[in-house]
């Protein structure tokens, strides 16, 4: 059977819901984010604010720049989060195949659907028109037969935009792709690969194995598939979360590496909790740190599973010994925890002192 999937992307979801409450404005670009005084970035950007070139995690300095006009708004993540509820709350009305990625994102499988309706596109159009009566906030929609295309077409026709990817038209739509459009290359590997020659999708296929590998590791096998327009992951309703992280621009320069080490500590613990919370093991720990050059860098460490919060604060704090923190002024941190598994039972902990001592082998 031909499966139909929709992945629904909710447009410039904090603006929109932003613009929605305050009719001032409506039409006007606005940003959600922190001040530019404070070292704010942008969260997210109403499409008023991105023809002029603003994007979310841009700081809001530059924003500014780019747009003087901006209207700011500081976010209000729980009105978002009602919002989100509320929408999930229509697709799960739908299917029970739901698969959330975001507060604005996600996969439905509609293969078969509470509407009886035999067609993806006809749901998807439905989807749309009672998230707008419910919301007052449009979503765009792509519908294809795997999530890897369902979730490009629905970037293809931004904002309020639906697009279908049917199964005779899989090829010509893989021919306009460049190679950027692969799941899981980002701006590095699609350089590394346009180094190599491979500028568009198609060709990854007629790419040499080898000159693949060397650019893109253990991913050439997957990467080869999603070329061909194959992609067999199911829509998993109950999918855990894959990581989860923080990080801070601070208002001023960070310099004092006890400072920093209990900023890290701290995120780090959180982490731990989150962990702990939803009943999950992480196996790698990584932190971010961005000098006051906007240079980033990231260390990470991967060891036995655990959610203990000493041993995670402990692997965190280390992997800062293996940055230039303290030398260098410090204008952002983050911690997060990576490679998630539900063990069985509970995982005795790390010993902190032992995972500090494998960071420094």
């Amino acid at each position: 059977m031909i499966r139909r999937i929709v992945h629904i992307d909710m447009d410039a979801f904090y603006a929109s819901v932003e613009q929605r409450d305050r009719p001032e404005l409506r039409g006007r670009p606005v940003a959600v984010g922190g001040s530019p005084e404070s070292r704010g970035v942008v969260a997210a950007a109403s499409y008023e604010a991105r023809a002029f070139g603003v994007r979310s995690a841009m700081p809001m300095s530059r924003a500014i720049r780019l747009c003087p006009d901006l209207a700011i708004v500081p976010p209000d993540f729980a009105k978002y989060r009602a919002v989100s509820q509320q929408v999930f709350v229509i697709y799960r009305e739908v299917t029970p195949l739901v698969e959330p990625l975001s507060l604005d994102e996600a996969y439905l499988d509609v293969t078969e659907n509470a509407w009886n309706e035999p067609f993806g596109v006809d749901v998807a159009k439905r989807l749309k028109t009672v998230i707008r009566e419910t919301t007052g906030l449009t979503a765009s929609a792509g519908v294809a037969p795997n999530k890897f295309l369902a979730k490009i077409a629905s970037g293809w026709r931004k904002p309020d935009g639906l697009t279908v990817v049917a199964p005779e038209r899989i090829e010509s739509f893989l021919q306009q792709l460049p190679v950027d459009a692969l799941w899981g290359v980002g701006p590095v590997t699609a350089k590394r690969l346009r180094a190599r020659g491979i500028d568009r999708l198609v060709d990854v296929r007629r790419a040499d194995p080898e000159v693949l590998r060397a650019a893109v590791g253990s991913m050439t096998e997957w990467l080869r598939k999603l070329a061909v327009g194959e992609d067999d992951r199911p829509v998993e309703p109950n999918r855990a979360s894959q990581s989860s992280s923080s990080e801070c621009t601070y208002a001023e320069d960070l310099t004092d590496l006890t400072r920093i080490r209990e900023e890290i500590a701290g995120m780090a613990r959180d982490n731990a909790l989150w962990l702990g919370r939803n009943n999950v093991v992480a196996r790698t720990v990584t932190i971010k740190v961005r000098y006051n050059d906007f240079t980033t860098i990231t260390r990470s460490h991967s060891h036995e599973a655990t959610n203990d919060p000493d041993a995670i604060v402990g692997r965190a704090v280390a992997l800062i010994e293996k940055t230039e923190a303290g030398r260098r002024p410090v204008r952002l941190l983050g911690a997060g925890v990576y490679n998630l598994e539900r063990p069985a039972e509970p995982v005795a902990a790390d010993a902190i002192g032992d995972a500090q001592l494998r960071l420094t082998e």
